[in-house]
This record gives structure tokens, sequence and C-alpha cells, in this order.
């Protein structure tokens, strides 16, 4: 087992030029989403459109071809709605960021309230670090809280923003991660 281990932080070692590459390529793309969210909406909603058009023509074809399989019907509808999906978010793009925008609010709220729950659930079990989660769940309501409160306007620059905040963060934890890698022996 001890060997598992040892090969595993060599591994880890070995590459942590290219986790550091990788943190240092997310930190600077999460300041970038940060500084133009409007551009980063904008651009997630686009991306997110071409997924969902070429995914749904891909499934569409890929259904088509079998034409026999049970559930058909049913995959058959999802491939066009897909579609639809991504024509709606690439030709209309405000319109999408609006619909992401709710999408996010309504998960925040989801999280907010399931992360609140089990907090208060497991307060025994978790001894003082239960309120960590409805400090996380309390968090999630204000964002979504902050969402509602500033809508229209918050459609425009909300994902960019949460997306650049994730991105700058997630650079941060992989450099750090690369960092202690090298000084690992």
């Amino acid at each position: 087992m001890a060997t598992a281990s040892g090969d595993m932080a060599f591994s880890i070692k070995r590459f942590s030029n290219a986790f550091l590459i990788e943190g240092i390529i997310l930190v600077v793309l999460g300041v970038a989403a940060i500084v133009l969210p409007q551009f980063a909406s904008l651009t997630i909603d686009i991306l997110l459109g071409w997924l969902f058009l070429i995914g749904g023509a891909i499934g569409l074809v890929t259904t088509i071809m079998a034409r026999g399989m049970p559930g058909f019907w049913w995959v058959l509808i999802s491939a066009i709605v897909t579609i639809a999906a991504g024509v709606l978010l690439i030709g209309w793009p405000v319109s999408g960021m609006f619909s992401l925008t709710f999408v996010l609010t309504a998960y925040l709220v989801a999280d907010g309230i399931v992360n609140i729950m089990f907090g208060i659930e497991h307060r025994r079990l978790l001894s003082q670090r239960w309120g960590w989660f409805v400090a996380n769940g309390v968090i999630d309501l204000i964002l979504a809280l902050i969402i509602v409160m500033g809508l229209p306007g918050t459609a425009f620059w909300v994902l960019g923003l949460i997306v650049g905040i994730d991105l700058l963060f997630g650079g941060m934890a992989l450099m750090a991660f690369a960092l202690a890698a090298r000084k690992a022996a």
C-alpha cells in the first residue's frame, strides 16, 4: 500500500508543472471574466448554445440511425429539444442570459436550503463544523436574493462573474496544489 501512495506522490510531483500552468491559465481566465462579466456571460451563453446544438444534432443523427431501438420517440424528442435550446441560446443570447440566470438563481435557492437543512440535521455529528454548511446555505440564499433584486440588470453580468470567481479560486487551488507537490518528497 505504501508503494501505491509513493507512486501517487511521485506522479503528482512529476506533473506539478502541468498543474501550475493550468492553475495560472484558470486564474487569468477567471480575472478576465470578473473584469468583463458581461462579455463572459455572453460567451457562456453562446458556448452552451453551440454545445446544445452540436450535441442535439449528433443525438438526432444517431437516433435516426437506430430507429428500431426501444424509446425511439423519447430520444428523438430529446434530441429535437436539445437542438431547439441550442438555437435559442445562439439566436437570442440576451434571452438566453436571462434563462440561464433564472436557472442559476433556482440552483442557489435549492442548494442554499439543502445546505442549511444538512447542517442543522447533522449538527451533532459535525460538532462545531455544522455552522459552515448553514453559512454556505445562507450565502447561497443571499446571492439568489441579490440576483433577483437586481433583475433585469444582473442577468447581463452575474453568470460571467460567478464563473470568473469559480475559475479564479479553482486556478488558485491548482497552483497551491502544484507548489505543495513540488515540495513533497
